[in-house]
């Protein structure tokens, strides 16, 4: 059995050395943006740090290029944040900061292929029920090929997350 989708874009992620020098990259700037008051990442620039890791990222790792073509809006990064179980500390760590920003990006990946595989599915569905409807083909044929369509829909999407 393969890995989750979830766990998969994770560890393509957490294995990038790209997203570890964009974290870093980011970590950095948030404390220089800070003229060095804190010895974190305050939970007040977190948007501004999605946003400056969306651009790193979008520039070197194809997940984000290809899935993520927005920074994520201030609500993911707050659910990322409520995910990380990190909603009470008042400035991250660097690591926890990477921890953060690999939860942000793995939802804002998946949602982004999710969302495009419900784009796609249901036109190519209609066209295909289009054709069946001309050619006059069974209505059990039909499904079966619609049924077959999203399969491969879902299957493609899977396997670009790896």
């Amino acid at each position: 059995m393969g890995l989750s989708p979830s766990k998969r874009v994770d560890a393509a992620l957490r294995r990038a050395p790209a997203f570890a020098a964009a974290c870093d990259a980011a970590f950095d700037r948030c404390l220089a943006d800070a003229q060095g008051a804190f010895g974190g990442v305050r939970r007040y620039q977190l948007a501004d740090a999605a946003a400056h890791l969306h651009s790193s990222l979008r520039a070197s790792v194809p997940l984000v290029r290809r899935w993520v073509p927005s920074p994520p809006p201030r609500a993911r990064v707050d659910a990322a944040l409520r995910a990380s179980g990190l909603e009470g500390e008042g400035e991250l760590s660097r690591p926890q900061f990477g921890g953060f920003a690999a939860e942000l990006f793995r939802e804002a990946v998946l949602a982004g292929a999710a969302e495009a595989a419900l784009v796609r599915a249901p036109a190519a569905a209609a066209g295909i029920v289009g054709v069946g409807l001309v050619a006059r083909a069974a209505p059990a044929v039909v499904g079966r090929v619609v049924a077959v369509y999203a399969a491969g829909v879902a299957a493609a999407v899977y396997l670009s997350l790896g």
